[in-house]
């Protein structure tokens, strides 16, 4: 048994996607993976019981054309199975997951920043007074743009902020 085997044998699935906190997509992606991985262990398994040699000796006692199974059995004596380098995929592989995992710490950290930053938003909007009880002075020192944009409305002589009357009309009973 390789190392390989070895190491995909101790993977204990059910905790891999609690562990690293994966859902959606990711997860479901994991999921069928891991079902992939069940299916081929299985059929390697019912392979692996099934018997590897072939009876040429009861084929010639069925058969008649006895030349064919001459050559059936020159070619399986002969037979040498590919062999193929995966050493290259392999290190493809593993450049994709340190990509991958690079990508991940950098998400991580945005989103802990920002995360951080909407938590301080958060408890600025909870800790504030209620807007009833703020006065013209607070916000004009929140706000100084405020205070000038009306002083400029003052200076030239308009009294209300364009667009006020359309959206708020005068009601008057005559």
């Amino acid at each position: 048994m390789s190392q390989t085997t070895r190491a995909a044998a101790k993977l204990d699935w059910s905790k891999i996607g609690s562990q690293l906190g994966l859902k959606g997509q990711t997860a479901s992606s994991l999921s069928a993976f891991k079902q992939r991985n069940d299916n081929a262990r299985r059929r390697v398994q019912e392979l692996q019981s099934q018997p590897q040699t072939v009876d040429f000796e009861h084929y010639r006692s069925v058969l008649k054309n006895q030349d064919v199974i001459k050559e059936i059995e020159q070619y399986y004596k002969t037979f040498q199975p590919k062999t193929y380098d995966v050493s290259k995929q392999i290190k493809a592989i593993e450049s994709f997951e340190q990509v991958a995992l690079k990508n991940a710490e950098e998400t991580k950290s945005k989103v802990q920043v920002e995360l951080r930053s909407l938590e301080k938003a958060l408890g600025d909007i909870e800790g504030a007074r209620p807007w009833e009880e703020t006065t013209v002075d607070e916000l004009a020192e929140a706000a100084p743009e405020i205070d000038k944009y009306t002083e400029e409305l003052v200076k030239k002589g308009r009294w209300m902020p364009p667009g006020y009357e359309d959206k708020f009309p005068r009601l008057s009973v005559l």
